[in-house]
């Protein structure tokens, strides 16, 4: 697995059109690129809706102490239990999140936003 997840804003039709790209690129033989993971957000707004301060916070603290509880979590940042479980559930949502049988962890060593100035 890469250790990045790279996070783009772009239209679903313009993420589609980059499958479909890299599909014929591989058809024609011709070299691909390495594997990347990323996820797309419609616009600005619903990236910023999503990734919160306080979910990135999550995202940090997951990262930093490996497989851990929802509980566990929310005593470690001091956030009610209900809260932390709700933004874990979205960042699960998403991927950026995963959940194995002791608990959840963040399998990304950072996560690269990519903003587009010019539309």
């Amino acid at each position: 697995m890469n250790d990045d997840v790279k996070i783009e804003i772009k239209e679903a039709k313009q993420s589609a059109q980059e499958f479909v790209d890299a599909w014929h690129r591989a058809e024609r033989g011709e070299p691909t690129e390495e594997p990347v993971d990323r996820l797309y957000f419609p616009d600005l707004e619903a990236l910023l809706r999503t990734l919160t301060a306080r979910r990135i916070g999550l995202l940090k603290m997951l990262h930093k102490t490996g497989v851990t509880s929802i509980r566990a979590l929310a005593g470690l940042v001091k956030r009610d239990y209900k809260n932390v479980y709700q933004d874990i559930k979205a960042l699960e949502a998403i991927g950026l999140v995963v959940r194995g049988d002791k608990g959840f962890s963040v399998p990304w060593e950072r996560i690269v936003a990519e903003i587009p100035l010019a539309a």
